[in-house]
């Protein structure tokens, strides 16, 4: 699934975008991934673009600020009909991602989209 900004099914706080920024000034390009697996705890992870091998099963959600959102294909099968937003909160996240070190962690919002509300 591709998408832009506009048309995905993922979007960004103007905060969440302020720091990929940041981080892309940084790092290079990135790439957040979503896997809903044990050691992230369902966090989104923000990763040097290319360092975490994309499976076949992941779903591209979208882009925020030129990078790729990824969604595990387990984890998408459960949000399939909702809208994600890319957020940033203080606090330290995974060690795994890079915002860990600047005392912030990105986390997601979601909200049910009309077609799976008009589903239950």
């Amino acid at each position: 699934m591709v998408g832009s900004d506009s048309a995905s099914t993922v979007g960004a706080t103007e905060a969440a975008r302020e720091l990929i920024r940041s981080l892309r000034a940084r790092h290079g390009p990135l790439m957040f991934h979503q896997s809903g697996g044990c050691c992230d705890g369902s966090a989104p992870m923000c990763y040097p673009r290319g360092e975490l091998r994309i499976g076949a099963r992941d779903v591209l959600l979208g882009e925020i600020e030129e990078t790729p959102f990824y969604i595990g294909g387990d984890q998408y099968e459960r949000w399939k009909h909702t809208r994600l937003t890319l957020d940033v909160v203080p606090g330290r996240g995974s060690g795994f991602s890079l915002e860990a070190p600047d005392g912030v962690r990105f986390i997601i919002r979601s909200d049910v989209c009309a077609v799976a509300a008009a589903e239950t």
